[in-house]
Formats: C-alpha cells, structure tokens, sequence
C-alpha cells in the first residue's frame, strides 16, 4: 500500500537509540512514530527562534506600531 510519507535514513549513536527506545516504550508508540514526533518538535524550535529573531531585530523605541485590525487588511 503506497504511503504519503517519505522515509529518511538516519545513523543514530547507542546513547541516542537507547533514548529513543525508552521515550517510544514509554508512550507505547514505534520508535519511528517517536523520532518523527520529536523532529517535528525540534523544527518548531527552531523556528520559534528565527521569528523571535527576526521580531527583536524590529523592536525597536523608533517601531511603528500597527494595529491588528489594520495589520490584516
């Protein structure tokens, strides 16, 4: 049966799989199902990070300020 998902192919060190393991049989879950969840947490990290960058590069006292209203006209 073809899947939507693709497969990715990663090395993991013994300290990592055994980690990955434990979290998996911990949440009754595949340890694929557990590493996919854990990247997609990692990837909101680092976006989180990109926008609070780029919104303190705009804070600034000279901002200009716009309201919500006006912002999504």
């Amino acid at each position: 049966m073809p899947t939507t998902k693709s497969r990715l192919n990663i090395s993991l060190s013994e300290e990592m799989k055994g980690a990955l393991k434990k979290l998996a049989i911990r949440d009754h879950i595949p340890e694929a199902t557990k590493a996919a969840r854990l990247l997609e947490m990692a990837i909101e990290v680092e976006e989180d990070q990109i926008w609070d960058s780029l919104a303190a590069k705009r804070d600034s006292k000279k901002a200009h300020f716009v309201s919500h209203g006006q912002a999504w006209k």
